[in-house]
């Protein structure tokens, strides 16, 4: 049974919740309009621009591990992960914008690297942030089915956050465009009206951990250590040593980390995927793929976590990908029947993505806390740590690979005011890239979910032995 002092507030949902408006939208944007941007507007070759891509992401993958690391650190020294989470916040709106401020006129290596330099600084702001953002739902609630209720409600107000972001971040550019801007300028508009909304939903979302713990303690927050976690030692190998291990010695972890990467390369691959299908075979903007990609997802996610409820997340988990498998597959039609009937299974896609948004996320908890028992506490900064680097290096490849299909396929780049006629092959590749490709790389994940072992008796018998009196303690 779960103590008073863990109980979960509508004030902490709230306020957890709202961090997934920035992080929604950062996730989504760089996935959907930064290929474009650099293939379609600074005239950057699908090769070069994928390299781009890859390399700021594989800097996530070596900073997020480390970022992981130190707010454990702070967390034992200070109580509390906030100050990471406040500097990302003020950093990422400079850096983006700063992404998307290329001067007209530059040669396209020069856009590329432009680009490459100031994404790999927003990059890691976001990861002060996100990683620490990530770690909380392990502090903040005990609770099996607590953890999915914290958890749905964030995925419901990201995949808002996708849905506006996806469709809205294209219509400003569309906007200044169609009032005698550029490309470049308008661009440039989206960047800081997104730059904006993620300052304001970061700095709110990094007030939970303190409104958190004035509910479980009467120490003023951040000014006393947590008990019982030992400060990890400084040093970046450490930190890495800290990350493999927690790979090699928490099975359940492992089997869901590779899950959740190879989930998210088949996402990535289509989120990138996306603007090509609807400037090149549809003819239209991207909104309306969008929007028959995430509306389902607003209704169905409180759905996924009933089902979670009465058969378990890793059962849910599992039905998920299959959806989203069989409805990718689907979409190989368009080699031969192009048309708006695509917009049905992108909608079934929809709905499970709800799902494989919210029920991994749901089960990382259970892990650390399953973690904690076997291999003690102060590790769960470094399981979000390996975690986000996972997320993004996932996310990241899936548009390299779509870089590599387009460049093999023969896509033609074009700069701002330009348009190309892409080859029959090149339009095969972006199908295949949106449809063939993600639906194996779904299928697949279902190996490593297989060999996940943790279920509903197993964190209550945890939560159990977690409250229990130590051995002598007097009974009041």
């Amino acid at each position: 049974m779960t103590t008073p002092a863990r109980a979960l507030r509508r004030g902490t949902v709230a306020r957890y919740a709202v961090g997934s408006v920035g992080t929604g939208g950062f996730g989504t944007l760089p996935g959907l309009v930064l290929l474009i941007y650099m293939t379609n507007t600074l005239g950057v070759s699908p090769a070069f621009a994928g390299v781009a891509f890859t390399v700021s992401k594989i800097w996530d993958v070596i900073i997020d591990p480390w970022i992981g690391a130190r707010s454990d650190r702070s967390l034992a020294r200070t109580g509390s992960r906030r100050r990471f989470m406040v500097i990302g916040a003020i950093l990422l709106p400079v850096f983006f914008v700063l992404t998307f401020a290329v001067p007209p006129g530059l040669p396209p290596l020069a856009s590329a690297a432009w680009v490459l330099g100031a994404f790999l600084l927003a990059a890691t702001a976001f990861s002060l942030f996100q990683v620490p953002y990530i770690a909380l739902p392990a502090e903040l609630v005990d609770s099996y089915d607590a953890r999915t209720r914290l958890l749905s409600a964030r995925v419901i107000v990201l995949t808002l956050a996708i849905l506006a972001f996806g469709g809205g971040a294209p219509e400003i550019v569309l906007l200044v465009v169609n009032n005698g801007g550029t490309e470049y300028l308008g661009y440039l508009a989206m960047a800081a009206v997104a730059g904006v909304i993620f300052l304001v939903a970061f700095l709110i979302a990094s007030t939970v951990e303190r409104s958190a713990r004035v509910d479980r303690a009467p120490v003023a927050p951040g000014s006393e250590p947590i008990q019982g976690i030992a400060a990890p030692q400084t040093g970046l190998l450490m930190h890495f040593r800290r990350g493999w291990s927690a790979v090699r010695d928490s099975q359940p972890y492992r089997a869901l980390l590779f899950t959740f990467i190879v989930q998210a390369l088949a996402i990535g691959l289509m989120l990138a995927g996306a603007a090509y299908v609807a400037a090149e075979i549809l003819g239209t903007g991207v909104i309306l793929l969008f929007l028959s990609l995430i509306a389902p997802a607003i209704v169905v996610t409180p759905l996924w976590a009933i089902v979670s409820r009465r058969i378990g997340k890793e059962r849910a988990f599992r039905i998920a990908t299959v959806l989203f498998g069989l409805a990718a597959l689907s979409l190989v039609l368009l080699i031969w029947f192009p048309g708006p009937w695509l917009y049905g299974p992108v909608a079934l896609a929809g709905a499970a993505y709800a799902g494989l948004q919210s029920l991994p996320l749901a089960m990382l908890p259970d892990t650390v806390a399953h973690d904690a028992q076997t291999n003690g506490p102060g590790r769960a900064g470094t399981f979000s740590g390996v975690w986000t680097a996972g997320e993004t290096a996932g996310l990241a490849f899936g548009g390299t690979i779509l870089s590599i299909v387009l460049t093999v396929t023969g896509f033609i780049p074009t700069v701002a005011e330009q348009t190309a006629t892409q080859p029959d092959s090149a339009i095969l590749g972006i199908i295949l890239g949106f449809s063939v490709i993600p639906a194996a790389l779904m299928f697949a994940s279902l190996i490593s979910l297989a060999r996940y072992p943790l279920r509903k008796a197993d964190i209550d018998r945890i939560v159990r032995h977690a409250d229990a009196p130590p051995a002598g303690a007097p009974i009041a």
